[in-house]
């Protein structure tokens, strides 16, 4: 279970509806909802000219929001969490502005159980009206396979379930899964239970799959596929509600899974693992240079992405202006660039980055430029453990609290921090084994500093921090990444080092925080 910790961080512009400054905002527009386990996922849209956003709640509709229970929001996704399984909630959003607030959303629900995922697209569990099947004919060659694949894909209509058979489908001509469900009946392709489809594209020039061209392809789920060759493993153009789901992209030309063609929104990239990729060699490539294309509103979560090579090699990137995405509890390692790297948002929704594991980049092992909460990672063995600075936008709105960063070199490299707005940096251990912990370039003049720990020395700071004793203040962690327990050891210097103003309610194993605040991603056992 996952909790959301309230922060003085205001949502930035954008979204739906011009305001007036005489009057209260536009109300925003209505929320998604997704179910978990004991937990609802919001997602929700800033809207333009508001300084605050607030979500009402009730177990009855319509939400009163005179009377209901309520909370400001920061990020999208809001996690509200210690729910009843079982018990519908009923949501709706306001916005506000000095003159005032909103009329509400429209409204959404959910119920949570046991059986969900707060990751899974709030379509996730409707049944489909037919299943179809699909074997592989050993008969046919693999282009044969492939082209009755392709067929029977494409064939699908709102509501029908593919299942298809272990096999090679090698396809030799362009494939676009260009299909539209809807909400009520979402379109399937799935492995057959136990069974592992191959989709192979033998011309490193052509995509293996391309979803979303000829139309917005939307509501359609595509699990537990082994896709290999081509240029792009998967491309995503015009895409909206797609589910990419437990699939293992590997050995690709170019980057493993891009959105980088044309605008994109509630994407649930999950499950999936993306390795050894060439040419530029993302493995996750999201959104385009500049905001020329934007994705928003989407979960990238549990995937392991590793081994991205090529020229830059990033493992999970999300360009400049997209916003409103989570990204968590991914594990993403041995990256020639960072392993996670975001830009701005442009000031819309800020960006969510929590629970991932990351080590060997041979640049920054994180990158964050801002308007984001970066929350319970921990990070080892890079250039620098994590990297903040301008680029196609300023650092500005970026609250990095509760993060383990242990490196043989830089710990936390800072710059453009000095005199920006929103900038927090608390609760996190930073080691540095042969350089320094923290290195604030140009300064760190209103940034707020509390609770860190840090061994190595500090440049651009003179507060904010306790030194801690090193490698022993952990159960068992090496330099070298090849040890990764940091949990406080019995006599650590992280035991009650935290600062309960930046406090997050649970740390990287979703266990929640109890006794003495530590700082770090993980609680004292």
């Amino acid at each position: 279970m996952l909790a959301l910790c309230v922060s003085s961080l205001a949502c930035g512009g954008g979204g739906s509806g011009a305001t007036s400054s005489s009057s209260p905002p536009d109300a925003p527009s209505t929320p998604i909802v997704a179910a978990g386990d004991g937990a609802n996922s919001i997602t929700w849209q800033a809207v333009a000219g508001a300084t605050s956003h607030a979500l009402y709640w009730s177990t009855t509709t319509p939400v009163d929001v005179a009377s209901a229970a309520s909370v400001v929001l920061t990020a999208s996704p809001h996690v509200h969490s210690g729910l009843v399984n079982g018990t519908e909630y009923f949501y709706v959003l306001t916005a506000s502005n000095a003159q005032g607030e909103s009329s509400p959303s429209s409204e959404a629900h959910a119920t949570p159980s046991a059986s969900a995922s707060l990751y899974d697209p709030s379509w996730a569990t409707v049944s489909s009206l037919t299943t179809r099947t699909l074997n592989h004919d050993a008969g046919l060659t693999a282009v044969q396979n492939g082209a009755a694949l392709k067929a029977a894909i494409l064939a699908l209509q709102p509501g029908e379930r593919l299942e298809v058979g272990a096999g090679t489908y090698s396809v030799n001509s362009y494939f676009g899964l260009d299909l539209q469900g809807t909400a009520q009946a979402p379109i399937f392709v799935v492995a057959k239970a136990g069974e592992t489809p191959i989709l192979t594209r033998p011309d490193a020039n052509q995509n293996a799959l391309n979803v979303g061209v000829s139309m917005t392809t939307r509501f359609v789920c595509l699990r537990g596929f082994e896709i290999t060759g081509g240029s792009a493993g998967v491309r995503l153009y015009s895409v909206q509600d797609f589910w990419l789901d437990r699939c293992h992209v590997h050995h690709t030309n170019e980057a493993g899974v891009t959105a980088n063609t044309a605008d994109t929104a509630r994407l649930h990239l999950t499950r999936n693992e993306v390795d050894h990729t060439l040419g530029t060699g993302e493995g996750f490539y999201l959104g385009a240079n500049n905001a020329q294309w934007v994705m928003r509103d989407s979960v990238i979560a549990l995937n392991h992405v590793h081994d991205t090579a090529g020229t830059q090699g990033d493992g999970i990137e999300i360009k400049q202006g997209s916003f409103g995405n989570w990204v968590a509890e991914n594990v993403v390692h041995d990256c020639n660039y960072p392993c996670i790297l975001l830009y701005g948002t442009g000031g819309y929704a800020f960006n969510l980055v929590e629970r991932n594991v990351c080590w060997n980049s041979g640049d920054n092992v994180m990158q964050v430029q801002g308007e984001a909460i970066v929350r319970n990672n921990f990070l080892m063995h890079g250039a620098n453990a994590f990297g903040s600075h301008d680029h196609q936008g300023q650092v500005r709105d970026l609250e990095f609290v509760h993060n383990t960063l242990v490196n043989v070199g830089r710990g936390a490299q800072l710059s453009n921090w000095s005199g920006r707005p929103g900038l927090v940096f608390a609760n996190n251990v930073v080691y540095s084994q042969n350089s320094q912990s923290l290195s604030f370039g140009g300064g760190s003049s209103g940034v707020t500093l509390s609770g860190n720990v840090v061994v190595g020395a500090v440049s651009g700071a003179s507060s904010g921090w306790i030194v801690g004793n090193g490698l022993a203040d952990f159960t068992a962690v090496s330099w070298d990444a090849s040890q990764q327990d940091a949990t406080p050891s019995p006599t650590s210097a992280l035991l009650a080092s935290g600062d309960p103003t930046w406090a997050v309610l649970d740390d990287l194993t979703g266990a929640a925080r109890a006794g003495s605040l530590e700082a770090g991603c993980y609680d004292a056992p």
